[in-house]
């Protein structure tokens, strides 16, 4: 009973010493917690990016030989691809839920059996749901005018598209923008600064002396990274406080869902910054890897500011690497799409399986190292 006592004691005074670190440097205080609220504020903006092979679905309700043409036009477009055919309104929010879909277009007769076509978009993105909205605009305006002439048996006097925007309706950029800044930042935290903080100890020699103590090596990761976990779910609060009061991005879904899959991603970034931590020798080092491998990563191929669709198929693959992509993805589909916990089991498991491999490979090369 006292061993046990004397070895929480020990760990709550690695713990209480990392905040003294922590609390004591300025820098690291700017970083931690001044940084994720300029971020949220000033990073505002989405970039608008050429989209290509975007999927969409088609809701056909006439079937005939001119509506089989403007689908073939638009899945013959490079900024297009066709996706599957719905048989219900109530599977356009499903495609999209899933990910299968990005635009639907339901064709539908209305007065005087003019072709009414109506084009759905995932408005997640506002930037691109307007892109995807105006190049099928377009196309299908650039074939009635190659079709639609006083000597074509059609039976269509005018076809005016109308376009809705799924899931935020207003357009608002920070729709797009609050899941991948969320990324950006935990990662940022979790990673870097867990990494920096011990090879930092690595450096001035007392990662030794903390080693050859009482306390087990792997109380020392666990004192070591706390503050950290701490820390992160503090940023994590005050992203959501400030994207829902302030920003005004609302919660559409299950917020336990949002706090679990957040708290997952926090735990795989403190798994990362800990494998960072045993394959470098220096704080430089572990900026260096942090930026390149993780910050670089995150902004170019999360989709966060590129859209995935429209990248070339090897960098498509390569994106399924960053786990902040997954935690992007299942951040809007609970946060804006509002969807069932079913739909976010992909993004649940691929971060579950990087966190087990992650922390597998860092505490067996901790102990490799202790071993030498």
């Amino acid at each position: 009973m006292k061993a046990k006592k004397f070895l929480y004691s020990q760990f709550f005074a690695f713990v209480k010493k990392e905040f003294y670190h922590i609390f004591r440097d300025k820098r690291t205080m700017l970083i931690l917690l001044v940084m994720p609220i300029v971020q949220i504020i000033l990073f505002g903006f989405a970039i608008t990016t050429e989209v290509k092979n975007t999927p969409f679905a088609v809701f056909d309700m006439v079937k005939n030989e001119e509506t089989r043409q403007i689908i073939e036009r638009l899945a013959a477009s490079e900024h297009f691809s066709f996706a599957k055919y719905l048989i219900s309104n109530a599977e356009i929010d499903k495609v999209s839920q899933k990910g299968e879909a990005k635009l639907a277009v339901v064709f539908k007769k209305s007065g005087n059996s003019q072709l009414s076509i109506q084009l759905i978009a995932d408005a997640t993105d506002p930037n691109q749901a307007n892109t995807f909205a105006n190049y099928a605009s377009a196309i299908i305006n650039q074939w009635e005018m190659e079709n639609l002439q006083p000597t074509a048996n059609l039976n269509i006097i005018k076809i005016i598209p109308q376009i809705k925007m799924l899931y935020n309706p207003q357009m608002k950029g920070a729709y797009n923008f609050v899941p991948g800044v969320m990324g950006l930042v935990l990662i940022l935290i979790c990673a870097m600064m867990t990494s920096i903080s011990i090879v930092r100890e690595k450096e001035i020699g007392t990662m030794e002396i903390l080693l050859v103590s009482p306390v087990k090596p792997i109380f020392i990761l666990l004192a070591k990274i706390t503050p950290y976990f701490v820390l992160s779910v503090i940023n994590l609060t005050t992203i959501l406080l400030l994207s829902v009061f302030v920003i005004g991005v609302p919660i559409a879904g299950s917020l336990f869902m949002l706090i679990a899959l957040s708290l997952l991603f926090i735990f795989v970034g403190l798994s990362l910054g800990l494998l960072v931590s045993n394959m470098v020798k220096t704080q430089v080092a572990a900026i260096l890897i942090s930026v390149v491998v993780m910050m670089m990563p995150t902004m170019l191929l999360s989709g966060m500011i590129f859209p995935i669709d429209s990248m070339p198929k090897i960098l498509q693959w390569i994106s399924v690497i960053p786990p902040n992509r997954w935690y992007a993805e299942g951040v809007i589909k609970i946060m804006i799409q509002g969807v069932e916990p079913q739909y976010v089991v992909k993004e649940f498991a691929i971060l579950g399986f990087m966190a087990v491999v992650l922390i597998t490979v860092s505490l067996k090369k901790f102990n490799i190292r202790i071993a030498k």
